[in-house]
């Protein structure tokens, strides 16, 4: 059955064309159907724990679009969540929690962590069994800097300050709880994959904010610990790394974390993009605004990723996840421009 998903077989290493493709955030506010889902449920928090509710809106564009994959619906702040720390999203702020001290890290409650998170395993378990047999399931964690901006400063911010004075000021701290959102992002990925998922990602939305040191520090070193714990259960299962903004850091980014894949953001210039993909399967890398823009920008943008990547293993995707604003119209034009290429 694995055979017939072909963005698994490319997340192994084989080469496709025209390559399979799947969004980031492709289940979400710019379909009609996800609005009316999110009506229903109550909160975001209520439609990302509600494995019924979950389960409809991954599905929901891959009925519309018919992707190669579907990825879990759900946030990577389940994970702080499920450790005892509050969390609520509000229309037009998104998250927000009470800020972690250091003090707190050590507090950290891990007793009920996948009691807490039994109903994402459900829906992992609900969207294998209702997927079509040739969709890839991926599921998915937040990269442990990533998750950490939040927990220090309590909401989102432009440049991630609070978080890097956090640990300019405590290092030991900062590095306690990396370490511990990564023990515990590692078994959540685990129990995904146990519930049916076929790879897994790990987002690392901030990671463009860092200097040399605190990237290795605070992006890498936390994302191979997840590798390898995850690769030791489970050595076969591909993990994508999605270090965004990491620049020129992405050369050696595969190499020191063991990621399977790279997950391209829409700043990699496909030079780069092409040298990467000689050492293994990259995913991206539209920028996001192409595809609200339409029209010559968009085509252009899917040629250009098509002709340079195209003759090896490549899952296209954006660059980081699909906007609100994006008309309907344009996601279907893109995937007529890349599943009607012809080389």
């Amino acid at each position: 059955m694995n055979d017939e998903r072909k963005v698994l077989q490319v997340f192994k290493g084989e080469t496709r064309f025209p390559p399979p493709i799947w969004l980031m955030r492709q289940a979400g506010r710019y379909l009609p159907e996800y609005r009316e889902t999110r009506k229903r449920a109550g909160s975001f928090l209520d439609l990302c724990y509600n494995p019924e509710l979950a389960v409809e809106v991954t599905l929901q564009p891959i009925r519309r679009f018919a992707f190669d994959a579907a990825i879990l619906f759900s946030d990577i702040l389940v994970v702080p969540h499920a450790m005892g720390r509050d969390l609520r999203f509000e229309e037009g702020r998104g998250p927000i929690m009470s800020p972690i001290s250091p003090a707190d890290v050590g507090r950290l409650d891990r007793e009920r962590f996948h009691v807490n998170l039994s109903p994402v395993y459900e829906t992992v378990r609900e969207l294998r069994q209702k997927l079509p047999a040739e969709t890839t399931l991926i599921g998915f964690c937040g990269a442990p800097w990533t998750v950490a901006t939040y927990m220090i400063a309590g909401h989102g911010t432009t440049d991630q300050a609070p978080a890097r004075l956090f640990g300019y000021r405590d290092p030991e701290a900062m590095k306690g709880l990396l370490e511990t959102i990564a023990e515990c992002s590692a078994e959540y990925l685990i129990r995904q994959i146990d519930s049916g998922a076929d790879a897994v990602q790990i987002f690392d939305s901030w990671s463009g904010v860092l200097d040399e040191a605190s990237f290795d520090a605070y992006c890498v070193a936390p994302v191979a610990a997840i590798v390898r714990k995850v690769k030791s259960v489970h050595p076969g299962v591909p993990v994508i790394g999605f270090p965004k903004g990491g620049g020129s850091r992405f050369d050696d980014y595969r190499e020191k974390t063991g990621v399977s894949v790279l997950g391209l953001d829409w700043t990699v210039p496909l030079s780069q993009a092409r040298r990467l993909q000689e050492g293994g399967p990259v995913q991206g890398n539209l920028d996001p605004m192409r595809l609200v823009a339409g029209g010559s920008a968009l085509d252009s943008g899917v040629d250009s990723i098509l002709e340079a990547l195209g003759e090896g293993p490549l899952v296209f995707n954006l660059g980081h996840g699909i906007t609100p604003e994006t008309p309907v119209e344009n996601v279907e034009r893109m995937l007529k421009r890349v599943r009607g290429a012809w080389r």
